[in-house]
């Protein structure tokens, strides 16, 4: 079964279970933090993606598990979720084996995000170029679905923390038209969904995090 198959089939789960209003119990799709190596602190942000889950429970009809699992890029496991999330602040390198295993893993249909959380941006290039030499490493048009897939985004991805006063951008790798990978720079999500009080973000910038990152997961189930 490829990861298509498998996002399509959770979808169809998710939103019909969640349309009865029974948020809770065995249903539901998880997503995983990659424990990456190289020295990163790919463990950063603990409450960010519990949060993010609760908001899309709360403000949707996706029914999905409110914690994060974590999984290493080179296991099989990978293949059991439609969306793996990388953050951290340092060095992030993947031996070859893994290069391998999350390749085959983005072309069966998976999506990975890369949340720069400062620090994390350059590292992340130079393990893409890795899993896709060939491939171009592009921003992503302003028109392009994800932004636009349940909240409106029409200038592209927010800027939730501020760094060193540049804009906020998002780059992608498409394959055969698909967007696969997505990284992150100069906005930070994870910030905008960790609990209020770590960055003392305005209730406005989270939740344009939150709905940022709704319409990402969004994106990849419907694609």
């Amino acid at each position: 079964m490829t990861l298509k198959i498998l996002a399509a089939g959770l979808v169809a789960l998710t939103l019909a279970h969640g349309a009865h209003g029974q948020k809770g119990g065995g249903y539901g799709f998880k997503i995983a933090k990659l424990k990456y190596g190289g020295g990163g602190d790919w463990y950063a942000n603990p409450s960010s993606l519990p949060n993010l889950f609760r908001y899309i429970r709360e403000n949707t009809k996706m029914n999905i598990y409110l914690e994060e699992e974590v999984v290493e890029p080179g296991s099989a496991l990978i293949f059991q979720y439609p969306m793996l999330y990388i953050t951290g602040h340092g060095n992030i390198e993947f031996s070859q084996a893994e290069i391998e295993n999350l390749r085959k893993y983005l072309y069966a249909g998976g999506f990975l995000l890369i949340d720069d959380n400062y620090g994390l941006h350059n590292y992340a290039k130079r393990e893409i170029k890795k899993l896709f030499p060939d491939v171009p490493l592009v921003e992503i048009p302003f028109s392009h679905p994800i932004y636009h897939q349940h909240y409106e985004f029409p200038n592209g991805i927010p800027k939730i923390h501020e760094h060193d006063g540049k804009p906020a951008q998002a780059f992608g790798i498409f394959l055969d038209g698909r967007l696969a990978l997505m990284l992150t720079y100069e906005t930070d999500l994870g910030d905008g969904w960790e609990d209020a009080a770590i960055h003392n973000n305005p209730e406005e910038v989270r939740r344009k995090a939150f709905q940022m990152g709704t319409n990402i997961i969004m994106y990849l189930l419907t694609r």
